[in-house]
C-alpha cells in the first residue's frame, strides 16, 4: 500500500472519524439521546412537560413495569432503555385535562404490558407508546389529548432536533423509513390541498410539529415493531401515510369518526396499518428454529437496535 492510499485517523475529517465512533455506540443509546433533547428543547423553550410530576411518574412506571414483567417472564430484568424511551414520549404527547395524573400511569403500564401480552411469535406488533396513546384517545377523548402544535414553528429549534434525528437513524438504519413517510406525508398533503382547494403550507406544517418529530423519529420507525426488508419497510411507510391521508380526508367531509382519529390520525393510521403488517410478516417468515431461510431481500439483524422499545 503506497503512502498516498494509506490513511490513519487522524487523516480522515472530523466527521468521518465522529461517523465512525458512533458505529460502536449501542444504538438504544443514540436513540435514548435523541428523545431526551426533544424533552429538553421543548420543556427549556416551552415548558411542555407540564409539572416534573408527570415524567417521574410517566417514568417510574414504565421502568417499574418493565422491570418486573421481564423479570417473571424471562427470569430477569432487561435492558430498561426501552421504558425510559417510552416514559418521556408519553410525558411529552399525553396531554391530560386539568393537572391530572392517571393517564401518564395507565399509559405506562399499557405501553410496556403489551409488549408482554400482545405479541405473536414471541414478538410484539404494536410500538407500545402508539398504543398506550391510541387506547387512551378511544376510550378517553374528554379527559386526555395529545400534543399538536405547542413547539409552534421555530426554526432553530426544529433545525437542531431534525438535524440530530436524521444523522441518528441514519446510523441506527432507520432513516429510509423516516424519509418516505416524510416525502410521502408531502405529497399526500399536497394532493389533499388540491383537493380540498387549501393553500398546501397549512397542510403539510403539522409535519414541522413536535407530535410528528416523535412519530417518525420513535414510533414508525421502532426496530421492534417494522416489518423485515427495507423494501417492505418502504412499502408499510407509505401505507400509513394514505391510511393517515383518508382519516383526514374522511374528517375534512365530515364522515363520523371516533374522536381518536381526529385528534391524532398519524397515530391512529400507525396503530391500524402498523400490526396487521407486522402480523402478515411474521407469519410468512419461518419460525425460529425452523432452518429455513426467509425468502427475498432483508436486512441484516441488528441485536442491540433490535432490541430498543
Amino acid at each position: 500500500m503506497s503512502d498516498a492510499t494509506r490513511l490513519t485517523a487522524a487523516d480522515r475529517p472530523v466527521l468521518a472519524q465522529l461517523w465512525a465512533r458512533t458505529s460502536r455506540i449501542d444504538p438504544r443509546y443514540l436513540i435514548a439521546f435523541l428523545i431526551t433533547l426533544v424533552l429538553v428543547c421543548a420543556q427549556f423553550r416551552y415548558h411542555m412537560v407540564g409539572g416534573y410530576d408527570r415524567l417521574a411518574l410517566a417514568l417510574l412506571t414504565c421502568m417499574g413495569t418493565e422491570a418486573l414483567l421481564s423479570w417473571f417472564d424471562r427470569g430477569r430484568v432487561v435492558n430498561l432503555q426501552s421504558a425510559y424511551i417510552s416514559g418521556i414520549s408519553l410525558t411529552l404527547l399525553t396531554k391530560p385535562q386539568g393537572a391530572a395524573l392517571w393517564p401518564f400511569a395507565l399509559g405506562g403500564f399499557l405501553a410496556i404490558s403489551s409488549k408482554y401480552v400482545l405479541r405473536y411469535r414471541d414478538s410484539h406488533l404494536w410500538n407500545p407508546t402508539n398504543f398506550a396513546i391510541t387506547v387512551l384517545l378511544l376510550t378517553a377523548p374528554d379527559k386526555v389529548s395529545v400534543l399538536s402544535h405547542q413547539f409552534g414553528n421555530d426554526l432553530a429549534t426544529n433545525l437542531v432536533i431534525w438535524t440530530f434525528g436524521l444523522i441518528i437513524a441514519a446510523r441506527v438504519g432507520v432513516l429510509h423509513i423516516t424519509l418516505t413517510y416524510v416525502l410521502s406525508f408531502l405529497v399526500l398533503g399536497t394532493l389533499r390541498a388540491a383537493a380540498l382547494g387549501q393553500p398546501v403550507l397549512p397542510e403539510i406544517a403539522p409535519l414541522t410539529g413536535p407530535m410528528y418529530q416523535l412519530f417518525v423519529f420513535f414510533m414508525i420507525t421502532d426496530p421492534r415493531t417494522v416489518v423485515k426488508g427495507k423494501r417492505k419497510q418502504i412499502v408499510v411507510a407509505i401505507l400509513i401515510a394514505i391510511m393517515e391521508a383518508l382519516i383526514r380526508f374522511a374528517s375534512d367531509k365530515g364522515v363520523i369518526l371516533p374522536t381518536a382519529f381526529n385528534a391524532a390520525p398519524a397515530f391512529l393510521a400507525l396503530a391500524t396499518v402498523g400490526p396487521v403488517a407486522k402480523f402478515i410478516d411474521l407469519r410468512r417468515s419461518p419460525r425460529r428454529g425452523s432452518g429455513v431461510a426467509p425468502a427475498g431481500n432483508t436486512l441484516p439483524r441488528n441485536d442491540s437496535a433490535m432490541a430498543t422499545r
